[in-house]
């Protein structure tokens, strides 16, 4: 199940009282496929909202519009209700839309639930991914005039939504996380919202998780490297003039290294008989690869 349907369920089960269904009914219905004062269609790959459209017109015009289906070739299902002729005037008269000319009657919405009238909105043409992919919420308006009035009412809610054409249709469209949240507040959705905020919450304790990982894998790399490095310095000064013959200082430092490939710097300076700090140990292996350098120049005199 999307996550866009767990949103049109929310909202759906919120349209609970006679100013709601006018409201909600009025942003599906305005924001339909086909709207003429002879015949309007609402069309919608959601069963939820289709079934909403057909409750909602029954309680505020008491007829009911004719319901159909049909399964698509890729195995989707669309959803249709229509509403003819006199059913379709009583609309227009009702919602106060002058001949097909649509637009967002500002004073219907000041009177009922703005909210609901954009949820309604959203069950008509609405969508939004699920949020564990990408944060993307977007409203597929049937006019340009649409578009724009939808936009700027989302403007005055404090969202910020762009518009832009996506193959010859209107899209009014947000991107950002928080604005999304606030969007589905607003529509009636509180539960989605909370189940946006933990998946945000969730990616982004995972992407620190994972640049600590990543952190701790470089600096792993790194102290194996250094470590190899210094192996080998010893190794060499071993071959050469013998452990034996160095301080006691930096021959402690040197068989802790051979022994323990795996640990740090700190880790060997609180190991020696005396413990040092992580530059004191530092400092004795600078010596042994200086040391070391000298004896691959072919150096007779080192200082041990």
């Amino acid at each position: 199940m999307s996550f866009s349907n767990d949103v049109r369920r929310e909202i759906c089960s919120s349209v609970n009282d006679k100013d709601r269904r006018f409201a909600c009914l009025y942003g599906m219905l305005l924001f339909s496929r086909t709207l003429t004062d002879r015949y309007i269609c609402f069309q919608s790959e959601s069963g939820t909202s289709a079934e909403l459209f057909h409750s909602l017109f029954g309680a505020v015009f008491r007829s009911e519009p004719v319901m159909d289906q049909h399964t698509r070739k890729n195995g989707t299902v669309l959803y249709t209700c229509e509403v003819r002729d006199a059913d379709a005037e009583a609309v227009f008269r009702k919602y106060r839309i002058a001949g097909n000319t649509r637009a967002i009657d500002s004073e219907i919405i000041a009177t009922n639930s703005l909210g609901v009238f954009t949820a309604g909105v959203f069950l008509a043409c609405g969508s939004v991914n699920d949020p564990s992919k990408e944060y993307h919420l977007e409203f597929a308006c049937p006019e340009e005039g649409l578009a724009s009035q939808l936009a700027t009412l989302l403007h005055d809610i404090g969202v910020t939504a762009k518009t832009m054409i996506r193959r010859g249709q209107n899209i009014v469209y947000i991107k950002g996380s928080e604005s999304i949240e606030d969007t589905l507040t607003f529509i009636g959705a509180p539960h989605c919202t909370l189940e946006l905020m933990n998946m945000k919450i969730y990616k982004d304790i995972r992407n620190k998780a994972n640049r600590i990982a990543n952190c701790d894998a470089a600096n792993i790399d790194k102290v194996v490297k250094a470590a190899m490095k210094q192996i080998e310095d010893i190794k060499l000064i071993d071959k050469v003039i013998g452990l034996d013959e160095l301080s006691d200082e930096l021959r402690e430092v040197a068989q802790l290294r051979l022994d323990n490939i795996d640990m740090s710097l700190q880790e060997i300076g609180e190991t020696l008989s005396e413990p040092i700090s992580r530059s004191g140990v530092n400092h004795r292996f600078k010596k042994l690869a200086k040391m070391a350098d000298e004896l691959r120049m072919g150096g007779a005199e080192i200082e041990k």
